[in-house]
């Protein structure tokens, strides 16, 4: 199977943290981001306009290394881009933790993970996906 068309960037970081609230104020009020969305009283997205960044309650205490990686998304420019990803990735043996599905918001993606077991997810959300960016000064 030939692999699908090139990601669109990295543009969908997601964090797990211990204090969602203080963290969304440091994002947003300090370092500028605005409020995407507010999924539910433990998950929240974020944007600077290119991307797009989540904050999640952590489930757990993290002790004295606080910050933790949910996972990481690679932006496609469609939601077909999306099962031809699927297919490629499940025909290559790579392991899938997560079946393509919609998220509430418009978005479309499933998750798989790398060899050292990092949460990687192709995904079209309608926020980030389909831009095109130039060189600077171009």
């Amino acid at each position: 199977m030939q692999r699908p068309p090139a990601f669109n960037g990295m543009r969908h970081i997601a964090l797990q943290v211990q204090d969602l609230e203080a963290c969304e104020r440091f994002y947003t009020d300090v370092l500028g981001m605005s409020l995407l969305r507010r999924a539910h009283e433990n998950l929240v997205y974020l944007t600077l306009g290119n991307d797009n960044f989540s904050l999640a309650r952590a489930k757990q205490d993290t002790g004295s290394n606080p910050q933790r990686l949910d996972h990481f998304g690679f932006v496609v420019d469609n939601k077909a881009d999306v099962d031809k990803w699927y297919d490629y990735l499940v025909e290559q043996g790579i392991k899938v933790s997560r079946e393509p599905h919609e998220h509430g918001d418009g978005g479309y993606s499933f998750y798989c993970l790398d060899p050292d077991g990092n949460s990687v997810q192709p995904l079209y959300h309608p926020s980030v996906s389909g831009q095109t960016f130039s060189e600077a000064g171009g």
